[in-house]
């Protein structure tokens, strides 16, 4: 979680997955209910959610056997409705399901709900989840220590942007390996791996 921006004490694992690292970071936050995972992954979300590789994310979660993380997806789309990237990740009409084990009917009529969630199929209690922009790194901060992110930036958010991001840490990769390590597609690795050779030739790549 560190290697991708959340300010936690630990040591970084760099250029982490950014999607990986996500949904970890949602099963500790839901099912294994760590609050504070949850309330920096939230604040992570309402700062970066723009360079996310909807796609992957979203193959993610619809494959994950926890009802409750994928329900916390559908949530986060939810909330971020004006990203249509997301859609996908709404769940159907029906009852909505407490983040609290208990106390929350207590919480809500004293506090209201968390306004992130308001739309979506959790109800949470306001001031269970702090919202502190210090707890994740900027946009420029991120985009300096993480290659990916930086291309995203650069390319948007997308399978090729993370190719190009495994080219610049090791230009020796071969098709087959750099569409593994991307989870994307050998034909789109393909491409990548060629357009990087002609900018290599032309001596625009050192």
């Amino acid at each position: 979680m560190v290697g991708i921006g959340m300010n936690f004490s630990s040591k970084a694992t760099a250029n982490a997955n950014i999607e990986d690292t996500l949904v970890a970071a949602s099963i500790a936050g839901i099912d294994q209910e760590d609050f504070r995972v949850l309330s920096v992954l939230m604040t992570w979300l309402e700062v970066h959610s723009s360079r996310i590789n909807a796609d992957r994310l979203i193959h993610l979660v619809a494959t994950h056997s926890s009802v409750r993380v994928r329900l916390f997806w559908s949530s986060v789309a939810a909330w971020l409705s004006h990203d249509r990237r997301f859609l996908r990740m709404k769940a159907a009409p029906g009852p909505r399901v407490d983040l609290l084990a208990t106390g929350t009917d207590f919480h809500i009529r004293r506090s209201g709900e968390d306004p992130r969630f308001v739309d979506g199929p959790m109800r949470v209690p306001a001031g269970i989840l702090r919202n502190r922009a210090s707890d994740v790194l900027t946009p420029v901060e991120l985009g300096r220590r993480h290659r990916a992110y930086r291309r995203r930036i650069m390319i948007g958010p997308t399978y090729r942007a993370d190719m190009w991001a495994e080219l610049d840490g090791d230009p020796t990769l071969f098709v087959a390996e750099l569409a593994r390590r991307t989870y994307g597609s050998f034909a789109t690795a393909w491409l990548v791996r060629k357009d990087w050779d002609v900018l290599a030739g032309a001596g625009e790549i050192s």
